[in-house]
């Protein structure tokens, strides 16, 4: 039952005996496959309503055949193909990820994104070739695929906007990995920077998670970038309080302590006069970023405690009404005694 099967084109057959490849041009191969396997089905089909059991057997085991002998040669060098490409993949990403890891020029955010873009590359390399040797024209296949990316492209624009947001900031390294920042009133360190997006972990230890083009449109404070960062500790004493008598008690307060630099020394300075109070900072500065907040949470309840052992008065807003003349009340009961329970008088 092997003759219902045509032949294939004689130049593949040249071209198979002499230990050759096939054409470039795959098209008529494809064709004359599909051809075969549909006339093969339909001669298949036609043995089973006539109930030609042992034509049928016959049929299909030399059909299998045939199509294993067809896509074999093929197959095995796809496969030899992939497995030779793959291990120089595996070889020149390890060689890449050596060279990066001891870089101290390149930051670990580029980094990731340089073996990320390797990765694509060597897969979108190693399938075309892949596909090459399976006999598909692949020429065909990447202009399909460039028409399906443009229109992508349009569909996908903020992601785009993002990939380039991504590049600019691991290019222009306005903050790294590891770096403590402020952003939208958030404050927390750096954990990752991808080519979509930034993830900060705050102070509650949560996942903060911004699009690169956010990050770079909007402002962003980096207490890290200088290596040391100012810690403004913000109190208000009475008017009636002595600015100085402040200062001189909560400088000590600094004095002892490792965490704080005495160069540049630490001051207390009056930052303004509001209704209330008198607004006044104890400034000093830390080596050692990652403590800020801490410090600072500790400062505050420092200060406080200092200044209400020195009997200075920590003012809070309030309103004083003073009537040194009431005749615009004369006639009225707004002035007039008030019986108590116990039977005193006092004004209402």
């Amino acid at each position: 039952m092997a003759d219902s099967y045509s032949a294939p084109p004689q130049s593949v057959l040249r071209s198979t005996q002499q230990g050759q490849s096939p054409p470039a041009d795959t098209t008529a191969v494809v064709n004359e496959t599909v051809n075969q396997v549909s006339n093969a089905f339909g001669k298949a089909i036609q043995l089973f309503t006539h109930g030609n059991w042992e034509g049928l057997y016959e049929h299909l085991s030399s059909g299998t055949f045939y199509l294993t002998g067809l896509f074999l040669e093929r197959g095995l060098q796809a496969l030899a193909a992939f497995l030779l490409l793959y291990v120089v993949y595996r070889l020149l990403s390890q060689a890449l990820f050596r060279v990066l890891d001891r870089s101290d020029s390149i930051e670990p955010g580029l980094q990731s994104v340089l073996l990320k873009t390797f990765r694509v590359v060597m897969s979108v390399f190693i399938g075309t070739i892949v596909l090459d040797q399976l006999g598909l024209n692949v020429a065909v296949l990447i202009g399909g695929l460039s028409i399906v990316g443009i229109i992508a492209g349009f569909a996908a624009r903020d992601s785009l906007e993002n990939f380039i947001s991504g590049v600019t900031i691991l290019v222009d390294k306005p903050f790294q990995v590891g770096d403590y920042i402020e952003v939208e009133d958030e404050y927390g360190q750096v954990d990752e920077i991808t080519l979509r997006s930034t993830r900060i972990r705050t102070l509650r230890n949560e996942v903060l998670v911004l699009p690169n083009l956010q990050m770079i449109t909007q402002r962003v404070v980096n207490h890290t970038k200088r290596n040391i960062v100012r810690v403004d500790i913000e109190f208000g004493i009475a008017y009636k309080e002595y600015p100085d008598e402040a200062r001189q008690v909560l400088l000590p307060l600094t004095k002892d302590d490792e965490r704080v630099l005495q160069d540049p020394s630490p001051s207390v300075v009056v930052t303004d006069m509001n209704d209330s109070s008198v607004d006044m900072a104890l400034r000093f500065y830390i080596r050692d970023t990652s403590q800020e907040v801490p410090i600072r949470w500790d400062y505050t309840e420092k200060v406080r405690e200092a200044l209400r052992e020195a009997d200075i008065e920590i003012p809070f807003p309030h309103r004083q009404l003073f009537l040194d003349e009431a005749t615009a009340f004369g006639g009225t009961t707004l002035l007039s005694p008030v019986k108590q329970d116990d039977g005193t008088s006092s004004p209402e």
